[in-house]
């Protein structure tokens, strides 16, 4: 009895820290829909292309994920401001299908390119320091995981900080709340669009770096985590940044328990399950606008 209690905390601990990863993937799109009001389906694609520079600098510069995470996330955030100023920003006006067969185009071209670069072929990243759990009495705390959950927590409050403490933040929301207010007030809404799609990809960036040490990369993982942030913000509500990582924690959690009570293939299965429960308990999802 008192084996399976362990055996419970472990998984529970072990999700939360994986999920606390996929809520900082997750914050991302939700930053991104809040304020553009751009559904990113390409969101898992720039994650993967975030884990293949991870990879390079760790091979070519010997930078492990960790000494990586800052050149990556301003890359990526320059590469998002870019991505939205220059080439999304036209289509913002227009119908919801011509977003998403942009952004689809843009999956597929860093899918594909992604391939040509690096090959069909799984990567990763071991560190020999990460090898060793942390053991608190009973419990084994996988030690990559923590640190990666710590950085997420980390990225996560500095981004809550930077949106509701700063006056670029304060015009961000400005910008999410009435774009027209904001534009008869003075404000350049399509900058601060771009702002809002580069500190998404930097998220997803950072959550990427950290993914590199929890799973193999190859180029075809996109879609699979752009459907996952897709579940989490749902559950957590869209546009809610808190629920994000709320979110998050609920997918990592039900997928560690589903995959040790029942089998690993059941993981998908538990988070569409509980996407299910969410959308017909609360379709807003959790932390969603009541309205």
């Amino acid at each position: 009895m008192a084996s399976d209690s362990v055996n419970l905390a472990n998984i529970l601990i072990d999700g939360t820290l994986t999920g606390l990863v996929y809520g900082l993937m997750a914050l991302g799109l939700s930053m991104i829909f809040g304020v553009a009001r751009v559904v990113n389906f390409a969101h898992g694609e720039i994650m993967t292309a975030s884990m293949y520079a991870t990879v390079v600098l760790f091979s070519t510069l010997n930078l492990d994920p960790f000494l990586a995470l800052a050149p990556i996330a301003i890359l990526f955030f320059l590469a998002g401001y870019l991505l939205q100023g220059k080439i999304i920003q036209p289509f913002v006006e227009r119908p919801d299908y011509s977003q998403f067969m942009l952004l689809l185009a843009v999956a597929v071209i860093l899918t594909n390119l992604l391939l040509i670069l690096f090959g069909p072929d799984a990567r990763s990243i071991r560190l020999d320091s990460l090898l060793a759990s942390i053991e608190i009495g009973s419990l084994l705390i996988d030690r990559g995981k923590f640190y990666a959950a710590l950085v997420a927590v980390a990225s996560s409050a500095a981004l809550f900080i930077f949106i509701r403490l700063t006056r670029t933040g304060t015009a961000i929301r400005a910008c999410a709340d009435n774009s027209l207010g904001a534009r008869v007030v003075g404000l350049n809404v399509a900058r601060c669009y771009a702002l809002a799609f580069g500190l998404g990809a930097a998220s997803v960036a950072i959550a990427g770096c950290m993914m590199t040490l929890l799973v193999d990369l190859t180029p075809a993982l996109g879609p699979a985590y752009t459907l996952l942030a897709f579940v989490i913000v749902i559950v957590g509500g869209l546009g809610s940044m808190p629920g994000a990582l709320v979110g998050g924690v609920l997918i990592g959690v039900s997928e560690a328990l589903a995959g040790f009570y029942v089998t690993p293939s059941a993981k998908s299965m538990a988070s569409f399950a509980l996407l299910i429960a969410v959308l017909i308990i609360r379709p807003r999802g959790l932390l969603g606008d009541r309205r």
